[in-house]
């Protein structure tokens, strides 16, 4: 099996780190934010604004990576989950969260494979039982949809053989399915990306007056001499 190393890649990894960069920035940011305007620090809040800045910054910067990129991205992730269901084993408890996932992207996607129901062709555990049983988070079936992860047993295969064409599974690609969902949800997708954008920038303008409004009221208290 493969180790967990190899079922991720480069562009993936940098994906994650800033992903949990972004995330550490943000409570960072509240905190400063929070901490600023209560005490009226105008410092804190010049990070504020530098941290709100930065986040915008990095979300238009990784919205244009994956739009550029976008090409790079999915052979990646086709190698990945190619990988993933050529040694998909229910049996193996290491990779359990990971099968889970991708069970439950077939199922909610109503697809089987990365390209169709052909991928799991490459599966050993499959290949061993004469292709008799198919991934049930792959099933048409509401019995084996049920059962939600591992394989179903065909029901009288001929000859005790089978094919991938013989399965009750889904014909769509997940690939396919992925792309179609981005297709029909990609309204909101760019409604709330637009919205947090606009609510960071509210922020950004609201810090820069408030400092403005401290320095105008230190100014103030200063004495004539």
């Amino acid at each position: 099996l493969l180790a967990p190393t190899e079922m991720s890649s480069p562009s993936l990894k940098t994906g994650a780190y800033i992903l949990i960069g972004v995330g550490a920035l943000t409570m960072l940011m509240g905190f400063l934010g929070c901490l600023g305007a209560v005490n009226e620090i105008r410092c804190l809040l010049g990070l504020y604004f530098t941290c709100l800045m930065i986040i915008l910054i990095t979300q238009v910067a990784a919205g244009l990576v994956i739009y550029f990129q976008k090409e790079t991205l999915k052979e990646e992730l086709s190698r990945i989950v190619k990988d993933l269901i050529e040694n998909y084993d229910p049996l193996n408890e290491d990779k359990k969260n990971l099968q889970e996932v991708w069970d439950y992207v077939q199922t909610q996607i109503t697809c089987c494979g990365w390209t169709g129901a052909k991928d799991w062709e490459d599966n050993e555990i499959i290949t061993n039982k004469s292709m008799t049983e198919y991934p049930c988070s792959c099933s048409n079936r509401t019995e084996d949809s049920e059962e939600g992860r591992g394989f179903c047993h065909l029901d009288d295969p001929v000859n005790g053989t089978a094919t991938y064409t013989d399965w009750p599974v889904h014909e769509q690609g997940c690939m396919d399915g992925v792309e179609q969902w981005l297709k029909d949800n990609l309204g909101v997708i760019l409604g709330v990306c637009t919205g947090v954008a606009v609510i960071e920038l509210l922020g950004m303008i609201l810090s820069i007056s408030l400092c403005k409004n401290i320095h105008s009221e230190d100014y103030t208290k200063v004495p004539k001499s």
